[in-house]
């Protein structure tokens, strides 16, 4: 039996550029595309090795273009700077939604300590 909680209804919101997602333990989180880029699972992002990954700046007006389920686990999502790699499971949207104060605020910190700050 699975634990981790499974979507029950997923909204891509581009106008607002917010993915929402509802939850069956009853989360919701809205997800700005803006996040969900720069906290991309795949391994351009990532990386190959332990630590933070990549830090990836300047999306600050991502978009995406298109939403692909991927079985019953995850989603694949289309970013309109031809970014298309990364697998997001059902697991990990749900940390990132959990998370997002904490991640969000190491992401700033991230971009200012390279002399990056976010523009917008």
């Amino acid at each position: 039996m699975s634990t981790t909680p499974t979507p029950t209804e997923i909204k891509l919101r581009t106008a607002s550029r917010l993915l929402e997602i509802t939850f069956d333990d009853g989360a919701h989180f809205e997800l700005p595309f803006e996040y969900l880029r720069v906290f991309s699972p795949s391994a351009e992002v990532k990386g190959h090795g332990g630590g933070e990954g990549v830090l990836v700046t300047d999306k600050e007006n991502v978009g995406i273009r298109g939403v692909d389920p991927i079985g019953q686990y995850a989603l694949r999502l289309n970013f309109d700077d031809g970014h298309d790699t990364g697998l997001y499971s059902w697991s990990l949207l749900y940390d990132l939604g959990r998370n997002r104060a904490a991640n969000w605020s190491r992401y700033l910190e991230r971009c200012a300590a390279a002399g990056r700050p976010r523009r917008v």
